[in-house]
């Protein structure tokens, strides 16, 4: 028995702490399971809903503005080429230098203009001898033939002889003022005042009617051109803004305009709208206007670039800021509050951006 009871203390002692670890598990299942109810009645209990922001709108009149790149011109860029041809023999002004009109640029070898300008003189000095000698012949045959000495063949002889010669005096000075104008082109001066360009020759350079490129560009630009183009529904939204029974009287009724400059600094003076273009570009779809800027200091040049903008008068509009909006399926759309706090989505027509804000004239109401 002794035996016996030896083998058995051993497997009621395992069978005593398995009982313990099993009850200590369901103790810690238990424990667990009434927290996790605890944290689901207390997640069940909804939060106070936060706080919104809201802003009450008024309406005002505002100014937005539109803007379109635009690229400047000179008022006046005259290409300078060469009317001869031949050699350059000096150049007389440097690239950006500004010129009068008048003064001399360039200079092409003259020598070969200036001989063929002596032999026109000598030709129509020699046409000039001629047409004297037959003066004097029909002189001496008038009274000859008055006298019924000689015949009157002669005499008709002798003038068709003086008309050829006179014919060939005035063929002559043709030649002669050809040949001045010839030499006069080798001396090529600036047409207008204004700033030299890029001269893409050098003195020795082989230069004439045939040559593709300009010797170098003058540009006036006292006063400069700022092009820009409307697309189509621009055009359309810009014609049914302004009055007037054609498009130059709309023109007309157009605000002043601002440059944008590259450094998105405003130029100090403001422009005006002068022209728009016949028809559209095909390519593009768009539409040319024409703007003028005073530039008597000479700020702006030709080639640079900017964007034109537009001052429209919004008489009545909201003011929304973006922040406050959202967008879905390309709409915008902004959250209103009702009498009643309640909350719905009410699509903008926004007219107009300008900074973090929307300009909005239809889709909300005084007091939203």
């Amino acid at each position: 028995m002794s035996r016996t009871n030896n083998q058995t203390n051993p497997q009621l002692a395992a069978f005593i702490r398995r009982s313990r670890l099993f009850s200590l598990g369901v103790f810690i299942l238990a424990v667990s399971i009434y927290s996790c109810n605890s944290s689901v009645a207390n997640d069940s209990v909804a939060p106070p809903a936060p706080a919104l922001p809201v802003i009450t709108l008024s309406e005002q009149p505002a100014t937005s503005f539109q803007e379109f790149t635009a690229s400047l011109e000179g008022s006046q860029d005259i290409e300078i080429r060469a009317q001869v041809d031949g050699y350059l023999d000096r150049i007389l002004v440097d690239e950006g230098a500004y010129v009068k009109k008048g003064q001399a640029l360039f200079q092409i070898n003259a020598r070969p203009y200036q001989e063929q300008l002596n032999n026109a003189r000598a030709n129509l000095a020699t046409a000039q001898a001629n047409l004297s000698n037959a003066s004097i012949n029909v002189n001496k045959l008038e009274p000859l033939v008055n006298s019924g000495i000689v015949s009157d063949v002669q005499l008709k002889t002798a003038k068709a002889s003086y008309d050829a010669a006179a014919a060939q005096v005035s063929q002559a000075r043709s030649m002669v003022e050809s040949a001045s104008i010839s030499l006069g082109f080798t001396h090529i001066v600036a047409p207008v005042e204004g700033y030299v360009g890029r001269i893409p020759f050098r003195t020795g350079s082989l230069v004439g009617l045939s040559t593709p490129q300009a010797l170098t560009v003058v540009s006036s630009v006292k006063q400069v051109y700022a092009y820009f183009s409307f697309s189509e529904k621009d055009f359309l939204s810009f014609s049914h803004q302004f009055a007037g029974a054609t498009i130059e009287e709309k023109i007309k009724h157009l605000p002043e305009v601002e440059l944008v400059m590259a450094d998105e600094s405003i130029y100090p003076v403001k422009g005006k709208v002068e022209t728009v273009t016949g028809q559209y570009n095909e390519n593009s779809g768009t539409i040319s206007f024409r703007a003028a800027f005073d530039n008597k200091d000479g700020l702006l040049r030709s080639g640079n670039s900017g964007r034109v903008r537009i001052p429209r008068l919004l008489e009545h509009s909201f003011i929304v800021p973006q922040e406050a909006t959202f967008e879905m399926q390309d709409k915008i759309f902004v959250f209103a509050v009702s009498d009643s706090n309640k909350v719905s989505s009410v699509p903008l027509q926004v007219s107009a951006r300008r900074g973090n804000y929307y300009f909005v004239e239809n889709g909300l109401h005084q007091g939203d």
